[in-house]
Order: C-alpha cells, then structure tokens, then sequence
C-alpha cells in the first residue's frame, strides 16, 4: 500500500527557529542512534518513522556508526526514504554525523578532511540520499585541526552534499572557536547537539549562553538519560532494559536506591502534571524555548506518540522548577 502522510501533520507539532538561522526543526525529532539496526526488522521501524512524519517529527537524525552494525540505521532509513518518503523529501530534514570509528585504519575515525569527507560519501550512498540536511562532526578531535575540520564541513556545504553544517559534543570554548572558523569560511554553524537531561545540566555552564552569543541552534540528545527519566525503572532494573544489558551508558550498578528514590519523586510530580515522566523529562528540557529539539528514540509506535504528547504542555510555574530541581540536581 502506498504511503501517504496525514494532512494533519503539522497542526500540534511546534516548529522552532535554529538559532539566528533560517530552518525551524520540530520541538521533538526522532533520533535512529537505537533500534534502527539490522537486529530490528525493517516493517516496526518503518511504522516508527512513518508515525512520526505522521506527528508531525519532521527531523530524522543520524551518524554514520548508528545501528548495530555501524552503518544499518542509515541503510534502513534510506529503504523508508526510498519506498515510502521519497515525495516528501523537501518537507524533511536528514541529518548525519561522523567523527566515531567506521573503519579500519588511520583514515576511520576522529576529524580530518580525509575521514570526514569521505565519511559523508559513504552515508549519502547508504541513504539513498543526494544531500542531508545537516552534516555533524560528532565529537572533537584532540589531533586535527580544528581549522581543518571545520574546513571539511565547509567543503561539505560548498559541494552541496550538507545544506548546513553543525558540532557535537563540543566544550563552551570549542563551540566558540569552531563558530567563529566557520563564520570567517562564509558557512555559518547552524546547531550543536549536546546532552542534556534533567540529570545531566553540564550545558547550563556556558555552552547555552555561547550558542546564544554565536547564533547556533542546539539540540539535545538523552533527554530522558538513556530511558532513566521513564516509567521503566520505577521499581528497580527490570529484565531486558538497557541497564540489565551491556550498554556503557546505563548500568544497573548506577540505578541505586538513592537514584531511584529521585526518580519516583520526579514521577510524581509528572503525574500531577498530567504527564507521564518521559513526557514531563522532554517538557523540561524545551522549556523557554533555549533548546531546540530534543532528540527522542523509540522501540514501537506506542512509545513514540507517548513520547510526542509532551508537547501538549512545556509550560512549569516556577514551584514545578524549584520541586524539580531539589529531586534531579546533584551538585
């Protein structure tokens, strides 16, 4: 059956401004870093993808290393793209990312102009695509250049293979230097994607104010610290969750007693907001509009329209603000 999207798409979804730049992405977007590799069967990633254009989630976000194995996300989303999104391709926005290993060798990972560009190549073949619409450099390289990396976005931008150019993971001061690099090549920075969660604030210590100063989007990824800000883990560590598998960046080691007291206090302050936690953890990272978009991933469609309802309510009185931050602020 051919796909056609649903004319209600954008009537709930807000759009925002990218900092001082001319593209608006949506509060939310759905980021393929989990559950979109070959170990997924393509049909529930599909549903996924398409019930999010559906939303209104008109951003896709990827990297180059996305799956497992590194490289499947992006081939399977370029299937989606292929068969079903294919007419819709200028009301979407693809980005992608490179800086982590992809292949054997010096040339495979980091951030020279070699790996990057070539990097780049090899995602647009895998997605089908002859463009994306933001092309990362996923994390900073201690030995190149930051000249020369900034360099290989630019080109990137000139040959008309990226339509902006954006970092992650970068510090305050990398942020700002790698701004300022890329002002003077004539190819503005338009974003960064940092973490940022109710439990992990390290962009409030000035990335924030100097993605203000440059004129930069921001986009955060985690906002619900690897499923920790959900239902999920309400009565401990369950079997088959993140944190009961191999995942570095949730262990069961990590959710002890205190964290989950702290979880449990923040639930129920989501729940007299009429909110479930996920919704109210996405709601807390867009508020005042300083964050862009906060990335989002899904398992299955339920998870994603729960995930996509917390944009019904981004507003906090400054009594939610003060209660949130005595539970979630470890100082």
């Amino acid at each position: 059956m051919t796909y056609v999207a649903a004319p209600t798409r954008y009537e709930t979804m807000p759009y925002r401004r990218c900092g001082r730049n001319g593209l608006r992405l949506p509060a939310l977007s759905l980021g393929l870093w989990h559950n979109f590799g070959h170990d997924r069967g393509i049909e529930v990633q599909s549903d996924i993808i398409l019930r999010a254009f559906d939303l209104g989630v008109t951003h896709f976000d990827l990297a180059n290393n996305y799956g497992p194995p590194p490289g499947s996300a992006e081939e399977n989303f370029g299937r989606v793209m292929a068969r079903d999104l294919r007419a819709y391709r200028d009301e979407i926005v693809v980005s992608t990312k490179a800086g982590f290993l992809m292949w054997p060798g010096p040339y495979g990972e980091w951030g020279s102009r070699k790996y990057l560009l070539a990097s780049l190549d090899q995602s647009l073949e895998r997605m089908g695509l002859e463009y994306v619409d933001v092309f990362y450099h996923h994390r900073p390289d201690p030995d190149t250049p930051l000249e020369e990396s900034m360099g290989a976005l630019d080109t990137a931008v000139r040959q008309g293979k990226a339509l902006y150019a954006g970092v992650s993971n970068y510090s305050p001061e990398q942020t700002r230097q790698a701004a300022a690099i890329l002002r003077d090549l004539g190819t503005p920075m338009l974003i960064h994607q940092p973490s940022y969660s109710m439990f992990n604030r390290w962009v409030e210590d000035g990335l924030l104010d100097v993605l203000d100063e440059v004129g930069a989007g921001s986009i955060a990824y985690s906002p619900l610290s690897q499923g920790l800000l959900t239902d999920r883990y309400l009565n401990g560590v369950p079997e088959g969750s993140r944190a009961a598998g191999s995942s570095p960046f949730l262990t069961a080691e990590g959710i002890t007693e205190e964290v989950l007291r702290r979880v449990r206090a923040l639930n129920a302050v989501a729940e007299r907001r009429g909110q479930s936690l996920a919704q109210m953890a996405l709601a807390w990272v867009l508020r005042g509009e300083r964050v862009t978009s906060a990335v989002i991933g899904a398992s299955s469609v339920p998870q994603l329209e729960d995930s996509v309802a917390a944009v019904g309510n981004l507003e906090f009185d400054a009594d939610e603000l003060a209660e949130i931050d005595g539970y979630a602020r470890v100082d």
